[in-house]
């Protein structure tokens, strides 16, 4: 008598732990919105937008006033002798510096359009999150479904062996035919050791991208069980447009605009203005002075050249993403409706003409033909075997369109 090598209290603890009813229901609205609540790369990236939103207040702020205390003509000997009263010169003026050609307003406009990036770039990781998320918690889905499918097989199973053991204690069936269905008997718990592992890996993947560091025990509420029941309209410009990847590189080509405005103010020498002051020989007397760079060498004509070569290339990205978009969101479209017309034309309902029907059909026949005598052990192990393999097969399957329709969703920029 052989002996199963899968601990049974090892798959009932799995089973427990999925589908107490103490335990609470994690849907995956539920799962994408503790993700979004908590992932520390959204944390990030809002500090980032905290910083860059700090950089517009400095842009905004004007150059501060200089104050200059000056004095000259110290001697400590001569003739005739020092007065420090008399002798020395004193200065005291203030200087402040003018800005030409709108410098403040273009590094204003030039911290906002870095400002904009930043919010994109915090949404399109949350969009990344959350499709992240959606395909994982679909894998753990399909994981789960894969165990209680082959948990329920085998339970099933058990009837043959059952049969097949007391067929042999009234010493109406050679041992041999136990022994075969006792095997496949093993094959089956092994696969659901297997699926179990499998199940148990892809939800902690779940976890890992929700941001969670811990893995508590949750039922999944909802398993693949059919296809979509719509599809979402595809419309190519609308999609391309709603991009949170076309958004963001919009708001780049925004920023090397805003940037090359700014190189280009500042080529514009600023103006000093002084005034205060002075104390020569006992008198007081005013003081006022104007200063401004002369451009002859420098008129950051360097920096313009760079800044408009950063605009042409920002350009160019954003074209090169909008056909990468467009050939990502039709693969997208005909992947998910090849899918779905494999899951309809090979599947089918279950007691429908599709494979899974027709294998359930198959291993009935042969249980009765054998029950009756009318075919061997081996057919009906085989039509047994198809029939699960059949099952796993769809189910597989199913979570692959459910991923594929998660990919559609995320090309389409469109959130259900």
């Amino acid at each position: 008598m052989l002996h199963a090598v899968v601990n049974p209290r090892h798959i009932l603890s799995f089973l427990f732990a999925v589908c107490a009813a103490a335990q609470p229901l994690l849907s995956p609205e539920e799962a994408v919105g503790t993700a979004l609540r908590s992932h520390p790369l959204l944390s990030a990236a809002r500090a980032r937008t905290a910083a860059a939103d700090g950089l517009v207040l400095q842009a905004g702020l004007r150059p501060n006033p200089r104050l200059t205390l000056q004095t000259e003509n110290w001697r400590p000997y001569g003739t005739p002798s020092f007065s420090p009263n008399r002798d020395p010169d004193t200065y005291a003026f203030l200087s402040k510096p003018l800005e030409r050609g709108g410098k403040r307003e273009r590094r204003v406009e030039l911290a906002n359009a870095s400002l904009h990036r930043t919010e994109q770039e915090r949404q399109l990781v949350e969009r990344q999150i959350a499709v992240r998320v959606r395909q994982a918690y679909w894998n753990a889905a399909g994981a789960e479904k894969l165990v209680r499918l082959l948990t329920e097989n085998a339970n099933n199973f058990q009837q043959i062996v059952d049969y097949h053991e007391l067929r042999v204690r009234l010493c109406a069936m050679a041992e041999a035919d136990l022994v075969k269905v006792q095997l496949e008997r093993e094959r089956l718990n092994l696969g659901i050791q297997g699926a179990v592992l499998e199940a148990e890996r892809a939800r902690v993947l779940l976890f890992l991208e929700m941001g969670q560091t811990t893995v508590p025990q949750v039922v999944l509420a909802e398993l693949p069980d059919q296809l979509e029941a719509s599809l979402p309209t595809v419309d190519l410009a609308a999609a391309t447009a709603r991009r949170p990847e076309i958004l963001l590189a919009t708001k780049v080509v925004e920023e090397a605009r805003a940037n090359l405005k700014l190189q280009r103010a500042n080529a514009r020498p600023d103006v000093d203005i002084l005034a205060g002051y002075k104390r020569t020989a006992g008198f007081h007397t005013a003081l006022g002075g104007v200063q401004v760079n002369l451009p002859i060498s420098n008129r950051n004509q360097g920096a313009i050249v760079a800044a408009e070569a950063e605009v042409r290339a920002a350009e160019w990205e954003l074209r090169a993403l909008e056909a990468s978009v467009a050939a990502e969101i039709r693969t997208a479209e005909a992947d998910v409706r090849s899918r779905a017309d494999q899951l309809k034309r090979l599947f089918g309902e279950a007691g429908g003409t599709g494979l899974r029907g027709k294998a359930a059909e198959s291993s009935r026949i042969a249980l009765a033909a054998y029950r009756e005598g009318g075919t061997d052990l081996l057919r009906l192990l085989d039509a047994e075997r198809v029939r699960i393999e059949t099952q796993v097969l769809y189910y597989k399957t199913l979570t692959e369109y459910r991923q594929s329709v998660i990919a559609l969703d995320a090309a389409l920029g469109v959130n259900r």
